[in-house]
């Protein structure tokens, strides 16, 4: 399977609401806002995140089909990556690829992550990545309702 980053389209907007709004996906990722369970917030949060030039987001493809985003945000000394995979697309070593081809585009380290300790499939593609756990801590995770374990790493 061929793995590529693009610059995101308008059109792939609506493809990451289906993938950011399905259920097993919010529960495995844990961390959601109140985006991932509104269009509206959803679209509006996609254009802030499209025009914001300290943001790079790129729409992950498997074979040329939309499979999901990847990006890093935040300040200059403080990047953190973040990425969605659809879950059809799971254990399949999307997110792997994706993951470094983003971290290529990206000059700043450290690169930071987050995780929920017990997302095993994201915490294997962040450490394949070269990304080390740095920290651990308590945070309410609302796709669970409830505070859970979650994992801080660092790309240095």
């Amino acid at each position: 399977m061929k793995i590529t980053l693009r610059e995101v389209l308008d059109s792939d907007v609506a493809v990451f609401w289906a993938h950011m709004s399905e259920q097993t996906a919010q529960r495995m990722a844990a961390v959601t806002r109140k985006y991932h369970y509104d269009r509206r917030l959803f679209d509006a949060h996609w254009v802030k995140v499209c025009s914001d030039s300290a943001v790079t987001v790129r729409t992950v493809l498997a074979d040329e089909a939309v499979a999901g985003h990847a990006a890093v945000f935040g300040p200059s000394d403080e990047r953190e990556v973040t990425y969605w995979i659809a879950s059809a697309y799971w254990g399949r070593g999307v997110a792997s690829a994706a993951l470094r081809k983003l971290i290529a585009l990206e000059p700043a380290r450290p690169l930071h992550a987050h995780a929920a300790a017990d997302n095993a499939g994201s915490l294997r593609v962040l450490e394949k990545c070269g990304f080390t756990i740095t920290g651990r801590g308590r945070i309410f995770a609302q796709a669970r309702g409830d505070e859970i374990d979650e994992l801080a790493l660092t790309l240095e």
